[in-house]
């Protein structure tokens, strides 16, 4: 891939087409205005696609698109908070080929795992929602596997009526991770901030993280997100601690191991792909200290050694005495909210962002 990305890069220099793309008002790299449209920072840059879904509002309306897969056909699959359809199913060029679900009004967390060959789903709806009348409500969420039409398998049993959890503590899912093993692990994002393990079956193991640690270092502060990191010789989980602005690692029984800090960023959940890890930044810290502002947004990824490399809609990561300083949306303003980053083979990203004006992912293709 790495030769047909060069050859797009030479061939775009060749043509001129840079100059033929709509102009976003600011260059990334420069704090200039901008003059080619392209986003991000060394080899990691792209194209904006705004209007890369072909989908009408009227017939599949949107809410808050939260994340998004890419199965073993290469279909990619959106999940969003709107029961008119809960899941949009597209292919690479932004044509819509399918659509289902109508029982997630808090549609969140998106996860696919392949058993023998066959793609599985983890649907997980957080329990937050919006109402007919435009109010927020909360309720306790719920962990579904379903096949990849959406036919459901069995939903994972509330941490309450498995004693896991007191009648005061809170169980809002966001997020789902699978070990190699088929072990199953609920990041409780929105409610405890544990990390609960289930074995293949759906039967509890163990939880972890939340906030009673005696080393804080230890606590998850809004465990948005959890993954299972491949990279080194032995496979982590990394989850996402998002008000401490932070990945941090444990091992697969839920022991801590580090934290990778990410100074200013309101991260969601780690995305994997090859050496890198991406993610969406739902808000970003504002060089006047505000936090979560509205329309902060941006996406950021790491390499291989969790070192920031790039930052499409943010600011330029700097590193001083290998201490990563703060980073900010840049004001061309090319994202709201951040929420999810879906990777296909061509490195190409599709972002889903919350909040977002009812507004389909958009498309970055690499160059």
């Amino acid at each position: 891939m790495a030769t047909r990305r060069t050859f797009i890069r030479k061939a775009a220099l060749v043509s001129g087409v840079a100059s033929a793309l709509p102009s976003f008002g600011f260059n990334i790299l420069t704090n200039r205005p901008a003059d080619d449209g392209i986003i991000g920072h060394g080899e990691y840059r792209y194209k904006v696609v705004k209007d890369w879904a072909k989908i009408s509002p009227v017939h599949n309306p949107l809410m808050n698109c939260h994340e998004m897969v890419m199965d073993s056909s290469g279909r990619l699959l959106m999940l969003g908070d709107d029961t008119h359809n809960n899941v949009l199913v597209f292919d690479k060029s932004g044509k819509l080929l399918d659509y289902w679900g109508t029982q997630y009004p808090g549609g969140h967390g998106l996860t696919l795992t392949k058993e023998g060959g066959e793609d599985f789903l983890f649907i997980v709806d957080c329990g937050w929602y919006q109402n007919k009348q435009g109010q927020w409500t909360k309720q306790a969420g719920q962990v579904f596997k379903t096949d990849i039409t959406g036919r459901l398998l069995f939903n994972l049993g509330d941490p309450h009526t498995l004693g896991i959890y007191r009648k005061d503590q809170p169980f809002m899912p966001t997020e789902v991770a699978v070990g190699p093993n088929g072990d199953i692990y609920v990041a409780d994002g929105y409610g405890s901030d544990y990390i609960i393990q289930y074995d293949y079956n759906g039967k509890y193991i163990r939880h972890f993280g939340g906030h009673e640690n005696s080393n804080a270092e230890h606590n998850l502060v809004n465990a948005h997100g959890v993954a299972i990191d491949h990279r080194g010789k032995e496979p982590l989980l990394v989850c996402t601690s998002r008000t401490e602005y932070a990945f941090k690692y444990f091992t697969l029984d839920g022991k801590y191991i580090r934290t990778v800090k990410l100074p200013g960023l309101f991260v969601c959940r780690p995305v994997l792909d090859d050496q890198n890890i991406y993610a969406g930044v739902c808000w970003s810290e504002t060089k006047d200290g505000q936090k979560w502002v509205k329309d902060t947004g941006f996406i950021t990824i790491l390499d291989g050694t969790n070192k920031v490399v790039s930052n499409p809609g943010g600011t330029e990561p700097v590193y001083v005495n290998n201490s990563l300083q703060q980073m900010y949306q840049t004001p061309d303003k090319i994202f709201n909210h951040g929420h999810d980053v879906c990777v296909d083979e061509d490195k190409n990203l599709y972002v889903c962002q919350w909040n977002a004006n009812h507004t389909p992912p958009v498309k970055l293709v690499r160059v």
